[in-house]
């Protein structure tokens, strides 16, 4: 009967038989999952074009969820519905957070409920816009 060898890969402590991969589901990450911390730093580089402060601290993020997998779900608004920024800010928002080690995907929703108003802005923010 003749046996089969399995292959090998030469390493520096000597040829070792190689390994099979694991099924997807027994392999872990590559990267670690995002933390919020580091997307908000990330999503804290848009500016509203119009205002000279970021979106994060205008208040425009209402929600950033993280799954395990590292996928990134963005909930926005903007100033007013018809904010001329209206197309650009999601892109720029879903390119910032792709830029974050661990993101493996990201989508932007921008909703209009509750609406915006200037009570959303961080201290930071105001004092920025002389708004006390």
């Amino acid at each position: 009967m003749n046996e089969i060898t399995p292959p090998t890969a030469w390493t520096p402590d000597g040829e070792k038989p190689l390994q099979p991969p694991a099924p997807p589901s027994a392999q872990t990450p590559s990267a670690q999952t995002p933390s919020e911390d580091a997307l908000i730093e990330a999503i804290a580089t848009v500016y509203d074009p119009e205002i000279p402060v970021n979106i994060y601290e205008l208040g425009l993020i209402y929600a950033i969820e993280i799954a395990d997998d590292g996928a990134v779900k963005v909930e926005m608004t903007l100033t007013a519905p018809g904010c001329p920024s209206a197309q650009e800010l999601p892109e720029q928002v879903h390119d910032a957070v792709l830029t974050v080690d661990g993101v493996t995907s990201c989508s932007v929703d921008t909703v209009w409920d509750p609406p915006w108003d200037p009570s959303r802005m961080t201290e930071e923010a105001r004092l920025q816009l002389n708004m006390y």
